[in-house]
């Protein structure tokens, strides 16, 4: 039989390749402290276990095979790291009498820092240990590599950027105020590229999970928690998962709707995401991504409508006002409802108007 040569048949030799390049790194001291840190709080698993895999890096690989219904993980609230956590921690009562009141992830950030610089100290160095040390998210690339991208996807990176800078110098202050937990000059402790490394673990790593408001914090949401050892489950747009923290088991779990062959990754799906926002968010790409687009920008847009249009002002003032100027995208099923909304607008004639 004639070998598939269209995307269907690259994706199912990737994954057969994938499959073959994997390397069990469950035997590494790292690894082996951290699956005996997690089962003193009560996480028992016996069928995944850490790799290295071609393409994706480091992930999860499953010792057994994997059918629609079946249970990837359940990982117990007190393996999970939350703004409860921190405010258990020494961290808890500067927080709840500092005013204004920080936000989540403030908190979260303040104690991820304050965990890795105590180091040997900290109840949670098994997984701090295992956290990236640096990330590929556009935050943290150099301006030369930021300049190469996209212009729409350099956009938003530029305003990731100032809105990380802007977080730093609002904390300041804060940060200040946690000079009696340390020996060392908190400005050391928690200068900018601290606090950038902080953000991108929470931005890239933590699950959705909704908290009761507290007023010790500001208004911002807070949804997140940082599951140690689910966070190494890789991303892909071609499965589906259910996971949700069950109030019964008092487990964050996560189930499976797509079938996983044994000693293959086993992937979950952040989202439906294209790969701008999978590389502003959370530093990469997926390849053959039923999500791709293709982004417009206003300016390119406007290239190819007259420029003497009488009724070109108030045009654009409409689509502005509606905020129809941005995420206007081509995908795979061509243009998007939004960018088809502005061209008509663009289109319309005097009378029409």
């Amino acid at each position: 039989m004639k070998k598939s040569r269209g995307r269907t048949g690259r994706k199912r030799r990737r994954k057969h390749l994938r499959s073959l390049c994997a390397v069990n790194c469950s035997h590494k001291l790292e690894y082996i402290k951290l699956k005996k840190w997690l089962k003193d709080r009560g996480f028992e698993d016996s069928n995944l276990r850490p790799a290295e895999f071609l393409g994706t890096g480091r992930g999860l690989m499953t010792t057994k095979a994997l059918q629609a219904g079946d249970l990837i993980i359940s990982l117990p609230e007190k393996c999970l790291l939350t703004t409860g956590t921190v405010l258990s921690s020494c961290l808890g009562e500067y927080i709840m009498k500092w005013k204004p009141p920080v936000s989540p992830l403030i908190a979260l950030c303040t104690f991820l820092i304050a965990e890795k610089h105590i180091g040997e100290k900290s109840p949670w160095k098994p997984y701090i240990d295992v956290l990236p040390k640096t990330y590929t998210c556009p935050v943290c690339l150099e301006h030369d590599a930021v300049s190469l991208l996209p212009e729409t996807l350099r956009m938003k990176a530029q305003e990731q950027r100032t809105m990380v800078h802007e977080l730093y110098v609002s904390s300041k202050a804060f940060f200040s105020s946690l000079q009696p937990l340390f020996a060392e000059s908190t400005e050391t402790i928690f200068n900018y590229s601290a606090l950038e490394w902080a953000w991108c673990t929470i931005n890239t790593r933590t699950i959705y999970m909704k908290h009761s408001q507290r007023e010790c914090f500001s208004l911002e949401p807070d949804v997140y928690a940082l599951a140690p050892y689910l966070d190494l489950l890789n991303h892909s747009p071609n499965v589906q998962v259910k996971a949700a923290f069950n109030e019964q088991t008092r487990s964050y779990e996560i189930r499976t709707n797509s079938q996983c062959k044994r000693y293959e990754e086993v992937f979950i799906c952040y989202g439906p995401h294209d790969n701008q926002r999978l590389l502003l968010e959370y530093g990469f790409v997926a390849m053959d991504n039923p999500h791709s687009s293709v982004y417009v920008s206003s300016d390119t847009l406007l290239k190819y409508f007259p420029p003497l249009d009488k009724q070109r002002n108030a045009k654009l003032s409409i689509l502005r006002d509606h905020d129809f100027l941005e995420n206007l995208t081509f995908g795979w099923d061509g243009p998007s409802w939004r960018l088809l909304t502005a061209l008509k607008l663009l289109s319309l004639g005097a009378d029409e108007l």
